[in-house]
């Protein structure tokens, strides 16, 4: 899909929403946009492996990505999936992108185009062992689908007849699983997930914030994960550093549209927003450019 208009930059609700995007545009060098991906970048469908990232999502990032100082994915899923799924390898402009998964125990980076990550928790071997046993003894195999993330494992409700009794159904047995084997429950939209302790989107946020030096950052979400990363942005900002927070919209998820300054409808919201980020930045470099050089009269 190809842009016919330039986007209008919306405008958030807070006042902390407001100084955070006048800092981004203010000082773009030192700023860093961070995105969740399921529901942020790629629309939540039926099934994870059929998810990707919207039709314009890595142009819209590689217009803004060499304006400002970093762009960073913080997910729950494997680095390397979200990588293919995105669309981000090769793509000039994502050549310094980085890609936190597994909730920040992976790391990919555009420059190397290589993971780095540690071994498997061996609680997850376990888990994923004695997972279909516990799903078929409460009889919850009809419509539930166990997606193996190699470092953690998910069970989706979605394709349940009732997807949220499902959902909460299964959050007991779970937690009682996890707990066994020295792991946690994350929980998100008809999904949850077990996986190590230690690690959340705002630990990785923060480490990688803290990493890059960063400035104003912009970090958008949709689920319940997301809600680390949020905290993590508000302490910045009672710190005394400039953010925004940002829900991409879903009624699934009240409590996050609740704490974010903005709400944008979806990731067409999402990569509407960063398009018109890079049009403000382009007209500012343009106005700036002029002021630097101004036409020679005759």
């Amino acid at each position: 899909m190809s842009r016919s208009r330039r986007d209008e930059l919306p405008v958030p609700t807070t006042p902390e929403g407001k100084d955070g995007l006048a800092a981004l545009l203010a000082e773009p060098r030192r700023a860093v946009l961070a995105l969740d991906f399921d529901g942020t970048l790629a629309p939540i469908v039926p099934d994870p492996d059929a998810a990707r990232a919207h039709p314009r999502a890595a142009a819209a990032l590689a217009r803004l990505a060499p304006r400002i100082g970093s762009v960073v994915v913080v997910t729950g899923r494997p680095a390397g999936v979200a990588v293919r799924y995105g669309g981000f390898a090769g793509v000039p402009a994502l050549e310094h992108m980085v890609v936190l998964g597994h909730y920040g125990a992976e790391r990919w980076d555009a420059r190397s185009g290589e993971v780095k990550a540690p071994g498997t928790h061996p609680g997850v071997n376990a888990v994923r062992a004695e997972l279909p046993g516990v799903l078929d003894a409460i009889g919850a195999w009809r419509g539930t689908w166990v997606e193996d993330k190699g470092r953690a494992v998910a069970v989706h409700t979605r394709r349940t007849q009732d997807p949220q009794a499902a959902f909460e159904s299964l959050s007991g047995p779970l937690r009682e699983l996890a707990d066994r084997h020295g792991l946690i429950v994350e929980p998100g939209r008809m999904v949850l997930e077990l996986r190590p302790p230690g690690m959340d989107k705002g630990v990785a946020l923060n480490d990688y914030l803290r990493e890059v030096g960063a400035g104003p950052v912009l970090y958008a979400g949709d689920d319940l994960g997301d809600l680390a990363a949020f905290g993590a942005v508000e302490k910045r900002r009672a710190d005394g550093l400039p953010g925004v927070l940002v829900c991409s919209g879903s009624a699934e998820v009240a409590e996050l549209a609740a704490r974010a300054d903005l709400v944008v409808d979806g990731p067409e919201g999402v990569v509407a927003l960063v398009d018109a980020l890079a049009d403000a930045l382009e007209e500012r470099d343009a106005q700036d450019g002029a002021e630097t050089h101004p036409p020679v009269s005759d």
